[in-house]
């Protein structure tokens, strides 16, 4: 008792002060580009014994790399200090390591950059979270400034120059205004590839359209399908199309060819008048209203469901709100790349905070809508030396236009969030992590809880994504109730899921049922590890929870076909 009396007035204290701090650092930099830099700083200053013992470690490694340099300038044989990180492909040519000069640049770029980072990481007296915005935007930077994005510190931009006499260079330039006009740095040329045409070409009609999507029934391939149809319910933050690309990589195609049912569903791009749809409009005229019109089609009683990142999370929510209702239609759920617990979600929490909710709230009441382009420019920033300097380097200073890449064409293509939903799911989801608590979110009007979901489950994760960390993607398991089959994917968050079938296997996987009780260290070292794709392993599980096959039903009288697929929403810019 004595200690909750003297705690009241300590709060009324310290709540202003905090309240003034991020109400300031919100006003000043919205975005934490500049404030947890200044924090690790101070943090540093304020903690002078281990500052010592960091200066002395670096000394004694700068030592080393001195001597490295001068062994390496006066031609004699040494051992490098400093190597770049597996993934760090900018120093692969061999004149990095061949010639000393370039050597010596590389090696003291690299220490330094790897000093840094490992200093902010272990900042005494920050948070973790705290750290991990100040190493990441500090990484920004030195990846902006590292010797390979300059053509007078890149020895391999020189050379090229020299071998084509220029050419590269007016290539480059070249390259650079295309991309000035376009306003972006372009990872393959627009001109390459045509939704309808070379893309998402998987033949079927729009059954359905409201103000929120369209709905894709596609034409079966076999004579009998599976009686229990597929809906999938891809993420609105980008276009459908990335499971069904080219026939080789279309994941629609492959569960046609394995004798199921697909339907899909293509949102609509909103507008600014938009603004007002909200979380609870996706769920109720979005899912709900598609996976009625998929059961009146197809006249099954229950159908199998699938949700891809946001869609997966959109999609858990719903089963708990259809399952609460005595709504249950599902025989099954699959969730690719989902999250539902955002305790850690990954690097994307470096831009999530109150002040930077608050400034994109801000910027969608004017609008009425979030920018696609802008949040394909967060996402590429957090993967900067491949997804921007890379682009940078070989455009500009290599003179190399884009290749032809069908996922990066997808990638470019974005898409906007409605003002209203956005924020929404921004704050409950990603800032305040309510989807795992019972009841703490209410979706007109049913309190949502996961442990409602009891359909039998089947959830894929990639070792590489880092939107959706696999660790965090397998709590999943925890908070369903029906029995979890989970899937850990070689590659990241596009890659792990556009994952076909090929002869030799590129990919791996590891597959096993998931306890609640466990974490994914756990099932990692009981899981069967698979050569090649997960795909296979999917279907047929997939098939156990069918209704025996017959006749597919195309359309009906009350849901006529209305247009060709791809359909109409998918194009919109």
């Amino acid at each position: 008792m004595n200690t909750r009396r003297k705690s009241a007035p300590e709060k009324a204290w310290t709540d202003p002060i905090a309240t003034w701090h991020q109400t300031f650092e919100a006003g000043v930099d919205p975005m934490g580009v500049f404030m947890p830099l200044l924090h690790a700083q101070l943090a540093w200053l304020v903690h002078p014994q281990e500052l010592g013992q960091k200066i002395a470690e670096s000394a004694g490694h700068f030592t080393a790399l001195g001597w490295h340099t001068w062994r390496r300038l006066v031609g004699l044989p040494s051992e490098d200090v400093e190597r770049p990180h597996p993934d760090d492909k900018r120093f692969a040519d061999p004149i990095w390591s061949e010639s000393a000069t370039w050597d010596i640049v590389k090696e003291w770029y690299l220490a330094m950059t790897h000093r840094i980072q490992d200093m902010l990481y272990e900042t005494p007296g920050l948070s973790g979270r705290e750290a991990r915005r100040a190493a990441f935007w500090w990484r920004k930077w030195l990846n902006a400034i590292a010797p390979t994005n300059f053509f007078l510190t890149n020895p391999v931009a020189m050379r090229r120059a020299f071998e084509t006499r220029g050419e590269s260079l007016l290539r480059g330039w070249k390259n650079f205004l295309e991309d000035l006009a376009a306003g972006t740095i372009r990872m393959t040329r627009p001109e390459d590839f045509q939704v309808g045409v070379n893309l998402a070409t998987t033949a079927g009609k729009i059954v359905f359209r409201n103000a929120l999507f369209e709905l894709i029934h596609y034409r079966p391939l076999k004579e009998v399908v599976y009686a229990t149809p597929m809906l999938i319910v891809p993420p609105w933050i980008n276009k459908y199309y990335v499971l069904d690309l080219t026939p080789q990589k279309s994941l629609v195609r492959y569960l046609l060819e394995q004798g199921f049912d697909v339907y899909m569903i293509s949102w609509k791009n909103p507008q600014a008048s938009d603004r007002e749809l909200g979380f609870d409009d996706y769920l109720r005229d979005g899912i709900g209203e598609a996976a009625r019109v998929v059961r009146a089609i197809s006249l099954s009683p229950t159908l199998h469901v699938t949700g891809y990142c946001l869609g997966g999370a959109a999609l858990a929510t719903w089963l708990a709100w259809a399952n609460r209702r005595n709504e249950a239609v599902a025989a099954s759920a699959t969730f690719f790349t989902t999250l539902v617990d955002y305790h850690k979600p990954g690097d994307i929490e470096v831009f999530l905070d109150e002040g930077s909710i608050r400034y994109l709230e801000r910027m969608m009441a004017l609008r009425g809508y979030l920018d696609g382009k802008e949040m394909a420019a967060a996402f590429r920033l957090l993967r900067s030396n491949s997804l921007i300097w890379h682009y940078v380097v070989h455009g500009y200073l290599y003179g190399e236009s884009p290749p032809p890449f069908d996922v990066l064409y997808w990638n470019m293509d974005t898409t906007r969030m409605p003002a209203r939903m956005h924020a929404w799911y921004l704050r409950n989801f990603y800032l305040a992590n309510k989807l795992i608590r019972k009841d703490a979110i209410v979706i007109d009007g049913t309190p949502i809880d996961l442990s409602w979901v009891t359909q039998p489950i089947y959830a894929v994760a990639a070792v590489d994504d880092h939107i959706a960390p696999w660790k965090e993607a397998f709590r999943l398991a925890r908070h369903v109730n029906g029995p979890v089959r989970f899937v850990l994917s070689s590659s990241g968050h596009v890659l792990g899921i556009v994952n076909p079938p090929v002869t030799p296997p590129k990919r791996e996987f590891w597959v096993a049922s998931a306890a609640r009780h466990e974490d994914a260290e756990e099932w990692l070292e009981r899981a069967e590890h698979r050569p090649g794709s997960w795909w296979e392993d999917w279907t047929s599980w997939l098939a156990t929870l069918s209704a025996p096959p017959a006749a597919p039903r195309l359309d009906s009288e009350e849901y006529p076909a209305l247009d060709d697929a791809p359909g109409a929403y998918v194009l919109a810019r």
